[in-house]
């Protein structure tokens, strides 16, 4: 972690994952050459073979940190999106059942949702600040307990 970060992880694929994608690609791959070598099909297979494996890279790239700014307030950032504890009234964390809920059909339209499908948990961040249309965020997370205590660990205390 950095100076300052009180958490941080990345959203990347678990191993399982990763041999999954790697696996399917290799088959496309194959299929798409047929033992044919010309120079373009050569060309297309390892476009087919690294074109999956650069798509799952990039989609666990998301980091999600907690940082302590130099004012001493902490904020949470997901990706580019920013969030300072100030405007946070609570904080919950959603075990599997609880988490699939919040992404079904009962969700608020205009919640802040950064979720991957091979993380079933995270925290649903309870707003309270008037003037943004945001109610809550939901964030995936490998573990959803630290991060709700890195979170709630200066949280400013509400009369």
């Amino acid at each position: 972690m950095r100076s300052g970060e009180r958490y941080a992880e990345r959203m990347g694929l678990p191993l399982a994952g990763w041999l999954a994608v790697a696996a399917l690609a290799v088959i496309a791959a194959a299929l798409s050459n047929m033992g044919d070598m010309r120079w373009w099909r050569v060309a297309a297979s390892l476009v087919v073979l690294v074109v999956p494996l650069v798509g799952a890279w990039w989609l666990g790239r998301l980091p999600v940190r907690v940082v302590e700014e130099a004012g001493g307030e902490r904020w949470l950032h997901v990706d580019d999106a920013r969030l300072p504890m100030s405007a946070v009234a609570a904080v919950e964390v959603l075990e599997p059942v609880a988490y699939s809920d919040a992404l079904g059909v009962a969700q608020h339209p205009l919640a802040f949702v950064v979720q991957r499908p091979w993380l079933g948990r995270g925290v649903r961040i309870v707003l309270d600040d008037p003037e943004d249309p945001t109610p809550y965020w939901i964030v995936s997370s490998r573990a959803p307990e630290r991060l709700r205590d890195a979170l709630l660990a200066s949280a400013p205390t509400r009369a």
